[in-house]
Order: structure tokens, then C-alpha cells, then sequence
């Protein structure tokens, strides 16, 4: 399926221009809607160019929007100030898509990549009932304990960062020689001159920080359908979180899939192989779930829930009281089987 690629910048309500993007079927109308939030220093319209492709190609209206101060938009070079306001700015974008005439009837998910992920999983919070299902790739529940700086380090960072917020001393690893496994794509993003190679400045390391430990400790209240994909080799983010994440939500419809060798970039870091076995994965999950909404459909489903679940691999009905039990039989016998699932009702 051809696919048209379009671009244009809007304000956010702080008067900050900001990049937006996205990929839509040339010749049909787009089945559903998927928003593209990029991980920390990333970019949409050139290192996200291959998944809002591979989307668009399947039938999906694809939009992104690069944050303040990364990739094409206005702002201090990989500076977050804070993570509340990289979160509205998404939210204000989105939402103004969504509320096309064209689109009010369309399912919409969001996608997320590493600190994508966390962004995605607050825009959930920020509005619970709006999204239909979100895409969680590598997502930053936790950061790894490989990567992140001596516990004594960031206590001498946080009595600093109102003084010097913007400095870039925060020591960590090569995240590029961590995250992506194959050597000429790892070299082909290290050439993409969008993406911020420098030190992390303090304010935004800390805010990152900060927002993992927030949303670890907060997995419980996450609700919306997901599909959460993680390498069982990734040393950015841990996949253990991605484990938790699933045993933890209260989402009825949740889906995990483990990855055996694979490393953080999954969608741009793996050989084609695998890339398109996580993007067959994410295409299949959404095909799935993607419908047309009247208003009528949407009132109902910010009505509570019924007390009871649906176990989507057996069929069966369980009392609300017996769903935690259930879960943890599941998430449990599926570690050899590395893909676990429940469907929504």
C-alpha cells in the first residue's frame, strides 16, 4: 500500500514550536490511529520514518511530534525541564488529531519507545478513558540499574540541578552502543545529526529518573489494553519492569512478549529479521483491536466495568474477586512460552 508522508509545525501553549509528522494510506481512508511518542534524544520523521512506514502501509493514520528541544522542534537541545510539560504538549497534539472530523469515529493508540513508553503510560493517567490501546516498546518503566549513576552521584546531583540545570554532567554509558544490536544501523544512527549524542544535562537525567521510579511505583493504576514487547537483553530498560507491568496493571486486555536475545532497539537496532517479526507482532495486536466508535460506544466505555473478565486463551468467566489469582497462574507459566495474554471483554 503507497503511503503519503506529511509535516508541519505547531505551538504549544508556552509558544514553543514544535514538529509534528505523520504517514498516512494513500489510496483509503486509515482503519485506526496510532501516535508515535519517541524515547530520550530521538526523533519522529527520520529514526521513527520505518515504523510510521511499516504502519501507514497496514492500514493506520500515523502521527508524531517531536518534544521541546528534540529533533526538529524549538527548545534547548535535549533539555527537560519537565516531564509534566512534555506530556501536555503530546497530549494537546493528539487530542487535536483525534478530534478531526474525519477521525472521531477512529479506534486510537498510542505507541511508545523507551521514554516513550513512560509518556505513553501518562497520557493514560492524564485521561484514562480516551485511548483505546497503547504500544509499549521497551518502555521506561525502570531504568536499568547497568546505565543509571551511583546512588551517591544523583544525591549530589539533586542538591545542584536549580543551580545548573542545563549542565551536561550526568555520567552514563554509550545508551547508542548499549541499545542497538546491529553495527551498521547502530553507525547509521550515530550519522542522523536529529538525535542528541551529548551528555544528559542534569535537570532532564533527573526528571527521567524521577518519572521511572514514579510510574514503577504506580503500575497498578494503569488500565487501557497493551502490548508491551521488551528484548530479554536490553540493558537500557529493564525487562523485568515489563514483567512487572503486566502482572501488576488492572487492565483487563494485556499482552506481554519477551524477546530472547534481542537489546533495546527493537524496531531500528535489530537485524531485518527481527524487525519485522516486532512489527508483524505490533500490527497483528493492533489489527486485532482496531474498530469504528459512535458517541454512544464512547459514553458506555467510560462506564465502570463489570465485575468479571474474560480469559481470552481459554474462553472462560471468573468472579472479579478470583482476577488476581488468574493473572499470576498466567504470567507465571508463560515465562518458557515468552507470550502471555488476556483479552478485553
Amino acid at each position: 500500500m503507497e503511503v503519503e508522508y506529511h509535516e508541519e509545525y505547531v505551538r504549544s501553549s508556552r509558544g514553543v514550536q514544535l514538529f509534528t509528522c505523520g504517514w498516512l494510506p494513500a489510496a483509503a481512508a486509515p482503519k485506526a490511529l496510532v501516535f508515535l511518542c519517541h524515547g530520550y534524544g530521538m526523533e519522529c520523521s527520520v529514526f521513527m520514518r520505518e515504523c510510521g512506514v511499516r504502519l501507514a502501509a497496514a492500514g493506520y493514520g500515523v502521527f508524531g511530534i517531536d518534544y521541546e528541544g528534540h529533533g526538529k522542534s524549538m527548545g534547548a537541545r535535549c533539555y527537560i525541564r519537565s516531564f509534566r510539560r512534555l506530556v501536555d504538549d503530546c497530549h494537546h497534539f493528539f487530542k487535536s488529531v483525534c478530534e478531526l472530523e474525519e477521525y472521531r469515529s477512529k479506534s486510537r493508540f498510542l505507541y511508545g519507545e523507551s521514554m516513550g513508553g513512560a509518556v505513553a503510560l501518562l497520557l493514560h493517567r492524564k485521561d484514562p478513558a480516551f485511548w483505546d490501546g497503547a504500544v509499549l516498546v521497551a518502555p521506561m518503566c525502570k531504568i536499568s540499574e547497568k546505565v543509571k549513576p551511583h546512588p551517591l552521584v544523583i544525591t549530589l546531583l539533586t542538591q545542584v540541578e536549580d543551580v545548573i540545570p542545563k549542565w551536561k554532567i550526568v555520567p552514563t554509558k554509550d545508551v547508542i552502543d548499549a541499545a542497538f544490536k546491529d553495527p551498521v544501523k547502530r553507525e547509521k544512527i550515530r550519522k542522523n545529526t536529529l538525535i542528541y549524542q551529548d551528555k544528559p544535562r542534569l535537570k532532564t537525567a533527573l526528571e527521567m529518573l524521577r518519572t521511572s521510579m514514579y510510574i514503577e511505583d504506580s503500575l497498578s493504576q494503569v488500565k487501557l489494553p497493551f502490548f508491551v514487547l521488551h528484548g530479554e537483553a536490553d540493558t537500557v530498560t529493564d525487562p523485568e519492569i515489563s514483567r512487572a507491568l503486566y502482572e501488576r496493571a488492572a487492565s483487563v486486555d494485556k499482552t506481554i512478549k519477551l524477546y530472547p536475545g534481542m537489546w533495546h532497539g527493537l524496531t531500528a537496532g535489530e537485524p531485518d529479521e527481527n524487525v519485522e517479526a516486532i512489527l508483524s507482532d505490533i500490527v497483528a495486536w493492533l489489527n486485532e483491536r482496531s474498530r469504528s466508535w459512535t458517541m454512544e460506544d464512547r459514553l458506555r466505555k467510560m462506564m465502570p466495568a463489570p465485575g468479571k473478565f474474560v480469559d481470552g486463551k481459554n474462553g472462560g468467566e471468573a468472579p472479579a474477586h478470583a482476577r488476581p489469582q488468574r493473572q499470576r497462574r498466567g504470567f507465571l507459566c508463560g515465562l518458557t512460552g515468552r507470550t502471555h495474554h488476556h483479552a478485553e471483554m
